[in-house]
């Protein structure tokens, strides 16, 4: 368990690696700044963690109970919260200020969520990669899905079968992306390959969780 930072993707571009020379496909991330808005302990609450807070807003976005659990911490109102368990929560201070650079080095692999973009209604082959029907020889079925079910026996479509619907705008986390450079300065990371999102919206990198 590790604290993690809250950011916004910006875009992808590539870098060149020095050594061999290869372009590297990167997506480029505003990560942070994040500012400790509540601790958590065992003794208080049953479990250590630590709550940041990511994205400037006026005062007038926010309601009151938002307000006064800032407030608390000496923080500015800011737009999204999010929660990192930790074993010990001993260096962090409220109203603190994160350090992306104490989090992540090149040798850092990342876990990052964000909300997949968003496709509207579509259809069996844009959704699943479903395969087209022939498109000659008088066939009639080019993108038609095929059969969904058997008829008499059970008379009716299995719940979780693959049709058309509403297609992206999900919460998903992709794994163990590497870290290819980082700017305290600016706040920026750069991770290899695409991540979830368009850019603007809002992400969640964390060291990667190692299972096993």
């Amino acid at each position: 368990m590790s604290v993690g930072i809250l950011g916004t993707k910006l875009g992808m571009t590539q870098v060149f690696d020095q050594e061999s020379g290869n372009a590297i496909p990167v997506t480029v991330v505003q990560a942070g700044p994040c500012i400790v808005t509540q601790i958590k302990t065992k003794e208080t609450d049953g479990y250590s963690s630590i709550q940041i807070g990511y994205g400037e807003v006026k005062e007038k976005a926010l309601s009151k109970p938002e307000l006064g659990h800032l407030n608390k911490a000496g923080s500015t109102p800011v737009r999204h919260l999010k929660e990192y368990r930790l074993e010990d929560t001993g260096s962090y201070e409220l109203g603190k200020a994160l350090d992306i650079s104490e989090i992540f080095n090149l040798e850092t692999t990342v876990d990052v969520s964000g909300k997949t973009m968003g496709r509207g209604f579509a259809g069996y082959h844009k959704r699943h990669n479903f395969h087209r029907g022939l498109m000659s020889h008088g066939s009639k079925s080019h993108r038609a899905p095929g059969s969904t079910g058997a008829g008499t026996t059970p008379g009716r479509t299995y719940p979780g079968k693959k049709m058309a619907g509403r297609y992206g705008g999900k919460q998903v986390t992709t794994r163990k992306l590497k870290v290819v450079r980082v700017d305290a300065e600016k706040n920026l990371l750069l991770i290899k390959g695409a991540i979830p999102g368009k850019p603007g919206s809002l992400l969640s990198i964390s060291p990667s969780k190692i299972v096993g």
